[in-house]
């Protein structure tokens, strides 16, 4: 893999790695897509080989549906995922390989979301798309939702 094809944020949150791990896990509606768009998930079957089916939703009625698989889940550590396969490993127009990592530091958690890509076109076309803003956006939410996890668990 070609590092120069690769995007990625990252975020320290104010949370322990399992309450983030289970916001993101459990509660993926309220914060994968940038506000107002919306996210109804469909499938996540959070194990490798596992389906993941969503349809993101504009203000305008605007809809983009993904769908992939994961390859490989390590509870409070590591989701891998990828658009390169539907369920069933059926081949399809691949676009990423998503990688979110959950780091415990100092009792909190460094949040890091990478999204590699097979060509710098690919990679250069999911900027246009405003990659920066809207992964770093969701990692805001996602933020917001896990901390105040933490403050009512405390």
């Amino acid at each position: 893999m070609n590092d120069a094809n690769e995007l990625s944020i990252t975020r320290l949150i104010d949370a322990p790695p399992e309450t983030v791990w289970r916001v993101w896990t459990e509660r993926t509606e309220e914060w994968f897509c940038p506000r107002p768009w919306r996210v109804d998930i469909l499938e996540q079957d959070l194990r490798p080989g596992g389906r993941s089916a969503m349809i993101m939703r504009g203000p305008n009625g605007e809809e983009n549906a993904l769908e992939g698989v994961f390859l490989e889940v390590v509870p409070n550590r590591r989701i891998v995922s990828t658009d390169a396969f539907a369920a069933g490993w059926k081949p399809q127009g691949p676009f990423m390989v998503a990688v979110t990592t959950f780091e415990e530091e100092g009792g909190k958690t460094r949040y890091t979301a990478r999204s590699r890509h097979w060509t710098e076109d690919a990679r250069r076309q999911h900027e246009a798309m405003g990659f920066a803003e809207g992964w770093g956006t969701v990692a805001e939410q996602l933020a917001e939702l896990a901390e105040a996890e933490a403050r009512s668990a405390a």
